[in-house]
């Protein structure tokens, strides 16, 4: 078992800056690739980045490519996401969530752990 527990969520202009973190416990989290994903005010949940077990690969949606960056310090067993030139449309609960399989992945369900979700509004 992995748990996760996002914060660093809010309440945020935009154009402004957010970083989410993502702490980990329990079996070893540097064993599994982690993903981001956000769920929109009644859309279905949706990727947004991954990361590789060591780092060294990551991939993101189309729509947050220069603006959102991925990273995870498994010293700290924490994972996180900067968020830059945030937008409205970025509005969301926010998830971290492991997988423990490769390649990295884009589907919900493929990831086994998966936080409680962080709050990100982002106003006009």
């Amino acid at each position: 078992q992995v748990q996760l527990v996002e914060s660093g969520g809010g309440l945020v202009q935009a154009g402004g800056s957010l970083r989410l973190s993502c702490a980990a416990s329990g079996r070893t989290f540097s064993l599994y690739n982690m993903g981001w994903f956000r769920q929109p005010p009644g859309k279905a949940r949706e990727f947004v980045a991954a990361i590789s077990w060591r780092g060294g690969s990551t991939l993101y949606v189309d729509s947050v490519k220069g603006r959102f960056t991925i990273s995870r310090d498994n010293a700290k067993n924490t994972g996180y996401l900067q968020m830059n030139s945030l937008k409205p449309e970025d509005t969301a609960v926010y998830y971290c969530a492991a997988n423990p399989k490769s390649p990295l992945n884009t589907v919900v369900a493929a990831y086994d752990y998966w936080g409680q979700g962080t709050q990100v509004t982002v106003s006009s």
